[in-house]
């Protein structure tokens, strides 16, 4: 390597490694203020919250490594241009695509170490995330109790649904509803309370739950038939019941413990194109079986089209069908009803109105279900595409902010971190709005992974044209010494 392509290559490593432990830094702050609620006030020790952010810090790589490159291309070359270093380049014979040349083969291979990233590392990372996250909301019963809606508590046989959780700790809880399961997994006790509490002691395996002014009822379980047509049930009242909750299963949880769950998040190239297949055959197959369970339904059954076998000369069957049309007296569905008298005519619009309601019933709910089971499959799609969208990114925009730096001539971190904030803003909120409307299926998952790329794609190649010839950022100039100039010339013919 020449002394010049190590110079230009050292100076960007150094930008491009402070730039990155720089942002990434101040997203690792942002993330624990996204995860407060999850991380605070749980007992959890540092070691656990440390790896927390240890397994989140992959994931954050499509955000922190594409403004990586670009503000530290700015930086690099804006400051080459500032110190009049490509002047005296240029003035040599090296031209600005032969003083990139050693960063642009860093970048290339950055390009494929970021897809191993997004390929191998983020889907793993993603797993453990999310592992972390359903078992430390299990560390504690109070937590795990959302307002609201009716939650479980992990090692007991119930579920509990609070108007409002209050005081140290969120012990206190207001409004309380407990649904508690038998043996055989059917709720048939109902305890309702108006206030509780939850007294716990860190020596014990065991919550106290202390309801107080409440009801109690329970479905008593009969053999005979007799008795159970009467459904017999027991109800008190009481002022207090405690209720104790063994939580031994909860203190063994270990907090990276594996589930079984997986998004298109936690899977890698294989495992996508994989998933992908299964899921579009069985969406074909879903809506397939479903229009003809409509079609059933209606007493619409397509007609088999038989086979021509007339012979006879066009005349013939002409006339055929003008007797045929001569018998059928019936064109209309006004003129079917008058052939009924009226309380058979009243009962037979009922019957069809009811019909026509319970499909429409029907095609709703499925038209939900259908829309989830495309939108996972279009995020599917989404993911596997965005793994190599996010490495041509990094050398797209690198080929934006190297001679974005050239023509500004500004280094430091002053003007080009503003413009390097603004392009990846453009770029990042691009695909966001790209990935929302492609999960909902209004445009192509494709295009959504790759549509802030192709936009970024064109202002790399122009940019890079100006730049080798030498041209400012608009015109063949300097736009603001180009206005200048204007009214020095209005200025100048004004006074004469």
């Amino acid at each position: 390597m020449k002394i010049l392509d190590r110079y230009i290559l050292s100076r960007f490593l150094y930008n491009f490694f402070s730039s990155f432990a720089i942002l990434m830094f101040i997203f690792i702050f942002q993330t624990i203020w996204l995860f407060i609620d999850d991380l605070a006030g749980k007992d959890l020790d540092l070691v656990i919250i440390g790896k927390f952010l240890f397994y989140y810090m992959p994931t954050l790589i499509d955000k922190v490594l594409p403004l990586t490159v670009l503000l530290s291309s700015i930086l690099t070359f804006g400051t080459f241009a500032e110190n009049y270093e490509f002047a005296a380049m240029k003035a040599s014979g090296i031209s600005l695509q032969r003083a990139m040349l050693s960063i642009i083969v860093f970048v290339v291979l950055l390009g494929g170490f970021t897809f191993f990233l997004a390929n191998n590392v983020i889907p793993a990372s993603e797993q453990k995330i999310y592992n972390m996250r359903r078992n430390i909301a299990k560390l504690k019963p109070a937590a795990v109790i959302v307002e609201g809606v009716f939650s479980d508590i992990e090692g007991s046989d119930m579920n509990i649904k609070v108007e409002e959780k209050y005081g140290e700790k969120d012990r206190f809880l207001k409004d309380v509803i407990i649904h508690q399961k038998s043996s055989n997994g059917i709720n048939r006790t109902v305890i309702r309370a108006k206030t509780g509490e939850l007294i716990s002691d860190e020596a014990s395996d065991i919550i106290q739950l202390v309801l107080n002014n409440g009801h109690y009822y329970e479905e008593v379980n009969s053999k005979s038939k007799e008795e159970k047509k009467k459904h017999p049930f027991a109800k008190a009242e009481f002022e207090t019941y405690i209720k104790n909750i063994d939580i031994s299963a909860l203190n063994d949880l270990d907090v990276e413990k594996e589930s079984d769950i997986t998004t298109d998040k936690m899977k890698n190239v294989f495992r996508l194109q994989k998933d992908i297949d299964s899921l579009g055959q069985n969406n074909v197959r879903q809506v397939r079986a479903f229009s003809k369970n409509i079609i059933a339904r209606m007493g619409a059954f397509p007609i088999a089209q038989p086979n021509d076998t007339i012979v006879e000369e066009p005349r013939i069957l002409l006339k055929a069908v003008e007797i045929k049309k001569s018998k059928d007296s019936i064109a209309t569905t006004e003129q079917l009803l008058e052939l009924f008298p009226e309380w058979q005519r009243l009962q037979l619009l009922t019957n069809a109105k009811n019909q026509v309601s319970s499909l429409l019933t029907t095609v709703r709910a499925k038209k939900e279900e259908l829309r989830n089971r495309f939108k996972i499959y279009n995020m599917h799609i989404l993911s596997l595409h965005k793994k190599f969208a996010l490495a041509f990114s990094c050398v797209i925009l690198f080929f934006v902010g190297a001679p974005l730096g050239a023509i500004i001539r500004k280094g430091g971190l002053g003007l080009p971190m503003v413009i390097a904030i603004l392009l990846f803003l453009t770029y990042y909120f691009i695909g966001v709005f790209a990935n929302n409307y492609a999960k909902e299926g209004n445009i192509h998952p494709i295009l959504g992974a790759w549509l802030s790329v192709l936009i970024m794609l064109p202002l790399s190649i122009i940019l890079t044209m100006r730049a080798t010839a030498d041209r400012g950022l608009m015109g063949d100039g300097n736009l603001i010494q180009r206005i200048t100039d204007l009214f020095k010339k209005r200025k100048k013919h004004i006074t004469e």
